[in-house]
């Protein structure tokens, strides 16, 4: 299905003007889900009976990949019997199959009731399995060292071809590479006696570092993430929850490309929304 730009919203929402379109709705996502393409992946939704009467519809799922212009529709499979009571809101969830991409791309999926009637849109974000590969043009063997306790990080890095050091099989301060990735540590007893002291030598000594905090490491309030510079090497500390359900989330594998790099290339940080930027 192949539809002009200027009429892809209102074609997307189809005939809305029904009762139960009114009445039954799922609230938009924001930001939109993220998840990786070629397989099945859980969406959550949110739905909400903005009306005086219980909703008993049973409801499918159309999957359509969207570009600036138009829609392509993949394809259409029953999802469930959705009950909601009079101005109630419920979290439900679909396993939905996406294509395997080659680069971000924006799916859109429709949620249709009864007369083909499209209650809803849900925008999801789907990414190849393929996002840390871009650490192994960035680090060849013995650059980069991780210490990750409960192997979060290590499983993913290996199955992307990148390669690295055990950091937990010797002293940090034996580590001469570009970049070491520490933590995340649960519960935090994990985190080795004066691992502060020791990351601040291997920066002074010139390595980039990755510090992933758990929760509760301050009472002050702290950024998600921050820059530390150093004379030779600066260190990226971040809430461990950036990383969080490493295997399976696009955004928390972003996020560590992103410190990575940050700490290798530290940039200060600019006004956001200005026009132009120098």
């Amino acid at each position: 299905m192949k539809l002009p730009g200027t009429w892809l919203l209102a074609a997307l929402l189809g005939c809305t003007s029904g009762p139960a379109r009114a009445q039954l709705q799922p609230l938009p996502d924001q930001p939109p889900q993220r998840v990786f393409g070629g397989g099945a992946s859980k969406i959550d939704v949110l739905w909400h009976n903005a009306g005086n009467d219980m909703i008993n519809v049973d409801v499918s799922t159309r999957i359509l990949q969207a570009s600036s212009a138009t829609t392509a529709e993949i394809c259409e499979v029953p999802w469930k019997k959705l009950q909601v009571l009079p101005q109630q809101t419920v979290v439900e969830s679909a396993q939905l199959d996406f294509p395997t991409v080659k680069a971000e791309t924006k799916f859109l999926v429709q949620w249709i009731g009864a007369s083909n009637q499209v209650l809803g849109l849900t925008e999801i974000r789907v990414y190849p399995t393929n996002l840390l590969g871009e650490l192994s043009i960035i680090f060849k063997e013995a650059d980069l060292g991780v210490l990750d306790a409960n192997d979060e990080l290590k499983p993913m890095l290996k199955q992307n071809g990148v390669a690295f050091l055990n950091l937990g099989e010797r002293a940090l301060e034996d580590f001469h590479g570009k970049l070491a990735v520490i933590g995340p540590f649960h519960p935090l007893a994990q985190m080795r006696e004066g691992l502060a002291e020791s990351l601040q030598k291997i920066a002074a000594a010139g390595v980039a570092v990755v510090w992933l905090q758990p929760p509760g490491t301050t009472e002050e309030i702290m950024p998600s993430f921050y820059v530390v510079p150093g004379t030779k090497a600066a260190v990226v500390v971040a809430q461990a929850d950036l990383t969080a359900h490493f295997s399976d989330s696009p955004q928390s594998q972003l996020n560590l490309v992103r410190f990575c790099k940050l700490a290798l290339d530290p940039k200060p940080f600019l006004m956001p929304n200005l026009a132009s930027q120098p």
